[in-house]
């Protein structure tokens, strides 16, 4: 009777806006608060753009890209003409032209007391039928993540839009990702995409760390290359002119591009003594470079208990820090030019590996270090899920609050197996994942960054998701998150034939609808043989047969994401395709009543395509394993459908062979 009321009561309240559910907006990450009136609005061709003197550069193209992606031009002014539409960006208390017009609209500014993150408030209203827009935020970073809301308004038209208010802000800091897999680095083309893909989706932070870069490693102290041939670029490598593009885009997209070196064992032995020296200067090679954040990782190279290593990698780690304070952030410094607090991963990142007496020791020899230095950890375990009772422990071992590596989607120990699915089945699916965990809806943490997969635009469907959780945790709803991301990913064209297949390019299919009725053909043809008519599972293989073929057709889209997640996918999809397509023939070989010499042949191409599924190189992928000077290059084929499909095609091969004896 209650939920019936509160239906009722949730009518009641849509209808006497004046705005139906079917027009209200879809904005992702979900917002903390909107509040709609009953007028619309439409945005005229010229938009005046009234910019306060705290918004930045970046912020300002960022609206005028957006603007033309939806033709409408932007001019930048102080005087507005009247009759069209006017967008005021501005800073809370700045008591220029923004918060005044916040002011004069009478708009609630509760939420900038709240102790949460990238504040801000966006109200669309009407004047004379024409749109009028604010957004405010308590930095211009606030206000850049008031642009992607805007942006997805706009995706629903540009005439006729309801009129609303956001009152928005973040429930964790800095949420992003960590390159710190074992694998294949991502190209130049997979990193920018993902930093676009982080700048529609409020992301703010992507730490580099790509385990088998040498120069973040086993060159740790070099310049990275001005020149590589083609198979370095196959296998990650970056120059110096592609290091520095990542960093314009990641200025563009307002990603905190944090350079991380991996000075191993160097940065805690004794008998080391100009360490810091060198790490200064391969940070003064990647500032010029335009890093403004750095990375130090002691992470896989042993961990130490006596107190004379803790005592001096806590101490490296604060002299680092003040060495990099002296050099960047003296007062006078522009905003632009200052290098923000270090990010430090260290050897005990997982406190369950030692007895907590020594888990407590090593965490407290870190208490020394500044504050503003960001601390990892990746819980109890290298897979945990973020958790309280982790938090809990950690932070009182630090006397501080931690941050949280997070390994997922990763599947640097899954290699053959890819994670599209919703959060929850990947936590089922990727080996070491406890599959019962559960997202909490109000975690205390600063920063959450997600260690993805060797796929990286794949990666976007458990970013997009992992981004809509740390916006917002108490709204976020695990299968809608999902089916958005995979529109967000793919357009809402293909995100449906995309969502058909994820269970078939799951490693585990056994619960998959094809899974039931290969099951039932199999019960049918051993009860009967003569009498099976298999048509139900015939066309459900050629359904999965032409998705496939729907999806392939992002090889040839004239989108670069597209075509990335085509190349991301290929092994998988190509690899369901062919055992989706002998499976169909062999059925039919097997249920033909004449032994032609047609069927023959016919068996004997399925017979072949299935025994070289697993050697055909559009099945295979490249790998890199290791570390420092122990990377090694290996190749994977993909493993697709591997509880259901791929039995049944073995279970195939010899029901045929025994018919044809």
């Amino acid at each position: 009777m209650k939920n019936i009321c509160a239906l009722l009561i949730g009518i009641f309240i849509l209808f006497s806006s004046g705005i139906t559910a079917q027009e209200k907006y879809k904005i992702y990450p979900i917002p903390q608060e909107k509040v709609y009136s009953k007028l619309k609005a439409s945005f005229t061709p010229i938009v005046y753009v009234v910019s306060e003197k705290g918004i930045d550069k970046y912020t300002c193209n960022r609206l005028t890209d957006i603007l033309q992606k939806h033709n409408i031009n932007a001019v930048f002014t102080d005087k507005p003409k009247g009759g069209s539409s006017v967008i005021y960006l501005g800073i809370n208390g700045s008591g220029q032209q923004a918060d005044s017009k916040v002011a004069k609209l009478r708009i609630k500014r509760d939420l900038f007391s709240l102790p949460k993150y990238d504040k801000h408030i966006l109200s669309m209203y009407s004047s004379g039928g024409k749109a009028q827009l604010v957004i405010l935020g308590e930095h211009t970073d606030a206000v850049f993540y008031g642009l992607a809301t805007l942006e997805q308004m706009l995706d629903k038209g540009t005439s006729n839009l309801p009129c609303v208010t956001f009152y928005d802000y973040a429930d964790v800091q800095y949420r992003g990702v960590i390159e710190g897999y074992y694998g294949l680095p991502y190209s130049l083309e997979v990193t920018e995409d993902l930093f676009r893909f982080m700048s529609r989706y409020k992301l703010n932070m992507y730490m580099y760390g790509a385990k088998s870069d040498p120069y973040h490693s086993r060159y740790w102290d070099k310049a990275y290359p001005t020149q590589i041939n083609e198979r370095e670029k196959r296998f990650g490598l970056m120059t110096q002119d592609m290091m520095k593009q990542l960093c314009d885009v990641a200025n563009k997209c307002k990603v905190n591009f944090i350079w991380s070196i991996h000075p191993g064992q160097s940065f805690t032995e004794l008998g080391e003594s100009d360490v810091l020296e060198r790490i200064m200067s391969k940070f003064e090679l990647m500032y010029k470079l335009g890093v403004r954040q750095f990375g130090v990782f002691v992470d896989d190279v042993g961990v130490p208990y006596d107190d004379p290593t803790l005592n001096k990698c806590a101490n490296n780690l604060t002299t680092l820090q003040v060495l990099i304070d002296q050099k960047w952030n003296t007062p006078g410094t522009d905003a632009a030019d200052m290098v923000k607090p270090l990010q430090y991963v260290p050897q005990l990142y997982a406190y369950s590996w030692v007895k907590p007496e020594l888990a407590q020791k090593f965490w407290q020899s870190l208490r020394s270090v500044p504050e503003k230095v960001n601390i990892y950890t990746t819980g109890k375990n290298v897979w945990s899920v973020p958790n309280s009772t982790d938090l809990k422990v950690l932070n009182e071992y630090l006397g501080r609050p931690v941050s949280w590596w997070w390994n997922y989607p990763c599947n640097d120990v899954d290699i053959t197996k890819i994670f599209v699915g919703d959060t929850y089945t990947n936590f089922a699916d990727e080996t070491h994942i406890d599959s019962n965990s559960l997202l909490e809806s109000d975690l205390s943490v600063k920063t959450v960054i997600i260690n993805p997969m060797q796929q990286g635009a794949l990666s976007k469907i458990a970013l997009f998701s992992v981004g809509d959780y740390t916006w917002n945790m108490s709204s976020f709803n695990n299968i809608a998150s999902w089916k958005e991301s995979l529109n967000a990913v793919l357009g809402s064209e293909k995100a449906p034939v995309f969502e058909s297949i994820v269970p078939y390019l799951r490693y585990y299919d056994a619960k998959s609808p094809l899974a039931s009725l290969i099951e039932a053909f199999k019960a049918d043809y051993s009860k009967n043989s003569a009498n099976v008519s298999g048509e139900t599972l015939k066309n459900e293989l050629k359904r999965i047969i032409n998705a496939c073929e729907v999806i392939e057709t992002l090889k040839n889209s004239n989108s670069a994401s597209d075509t990335l997640f085509y190349a991301d996918v290929r092994p998988w999809l190509l690899k369901l395709k062919s055992m989706a397509t002998n499976a169909d023939a062999m059925v039919s070989v097997l249920l033909s009543n004449e032994n032609t010499s047609l069927d023959i042949v016919q068996f004997a191409k399925c017979w072949s395509a299935i025994e070289g599924v697993d050697k055909n190189d559009e099945h295979r992928f490249d790998i890199l394993r290791g570390m420092g000077s122990d990377i090694t290059l290996s190749v994977q084929t993909a493993k697709p459908a591997a509880e259901s499909l791929k039995p049944f095609i073995d279970w195939l091969l010899k029901a045929v062979e025994e018919k044809y004896k």
